[in-house]
């Protein structure tokens, strides 16, 4: 098995659906300015409320990508 090298990037996504749907978005919108995108972890969930419902829910994610010319 080849060594590979990664970088990180924390970035946040939101959503007024869901915590799915802020994660997903996020990803999408990662893997469209990316290259090589290929893990996620969540670190935070946090949302707003609005006349006592959830407004919106946010997450904060990092980001996982091969460097080019380390993936074998």
């Amino acid at each position: 098995m080849a060594d590979n090298t990664y970088s990180k990037t924390e970035i946040v996504g939101s959503s007024a659906e869901s915590v799915d749907e802020a994660i997903r978005g996020a990803i999408r919108r990662a893997s469209s300015t990316l290259r090589q995108v290929e893990w996620f972890e969540v670190t935070e969930i946090r949302g707003h409320v609005q006349d006592g419902e959830v407004g919106h829910f946010q997450v904060t994610l990092k980001i996982g990508f091969a460097l080019e010319d380390t993936k074998s």
